[in-house]
């Protein structure tokens, strides 16, 4: 009897792990799938061994069930990582001169972002050219510079999933006129020359603006506490 429960535990030890190697190529739902399977496979094999009380025996089922488990846990953490990303934020000289950073700042992180790289300066007017570098051609280029210039602008890097299209979002239309109510231009700016608020359009913009404001070694990777209650990685 023994040695048919082993014969039919090392059976489902095989199968589970197949059905964990296709789950980590198939994705959540066949992590998902391979975890239903193999526990209808230990319902079928514990009838074998109901009045075994061995420990190799439970190890054997315990460690197997474990599988697919593990593998729905990698896909998960896999597929967070993925959706990250990092985008650049910028309270320009208004919204510094009218003491809106905290205001601006607890809009990003009540929603769940996390900030990885901060610092206040006042940008050349030769550094706003290159921030503006996109809108060269247009008639009000010299006059955005000489803003973006004119005092002190607060940089950031934010990070998280979909913070780039979110955070433009937050920030609202760049008439302020324009924005719905509970964006932060929406709430706090009125007209466009003095929208307050700067934020990446798209990943490559947001690759370019971060290259440009910030050093690599200025961002920092960390694991916030407060990760795991915002993505449920918990």
């Amino acid at each position: 009897m023994r040695s048919q429960i082993f014969r039919s535990a090392r059976s489902f030890i095989s199968a589970a792990s197949k059905q964990t190697s296709r789950s980590i190529s198939g994705g959540r739902a066949a992590a998902a799938g391979a975890t239903v399977s193999c526990r209808g496979r230990v319902s079928s094999l514990a009838s074998y061994g109901a009045s075994e009380s061995g420990n190799a025996y439970r190890a054997l089922i315990s460690g197997a069930l474990a599988l697919p488990a593990a593998a729905f846990m990698l896909q998960e953490q896999e597929a967070h990582a993925a959706e990250m990303e990092r985008t650049f934020i910028a309270i320009k000289p208004d919204g510094v001169q009218r003491a809106l950073i905290s205001e601006i700042i607890s809009r990003f992180e009540r929603k769940g972002f996390k900030l990885v790289a901060i610092k206040i300066v006042i940008p050349s007017k030769g550094f706003a050219e290159k921030h503006y570098h996109d809108l060269k051609e247009r008639p009000f280029f010299n006059g955005l510079c000489d803003f973006l210039s004119s005092g002190p602008v607060l940089a950031m890097v934010w990070e998280g999933e979909g913070v780039i299209k979110y955070g433009r979002k937050l920030i609202g239309a760049t008439d302020p006129q324009k924005s719905e109510p509970g964006t932060i231009r929406g709430d706090l700016a009125v007209v466009v020359g003095r929208n307050i608020i700067h934020g990446s359009d798209g990943p490559e913009t947001a690759k370019d603006e971060i290259n440009l404001w910030f050093k690599p070694e200025e961002l920092v990777s960390y694991t916030s506490n407060t990760e795991k209650w915002v993505y449920g990685d918990n």
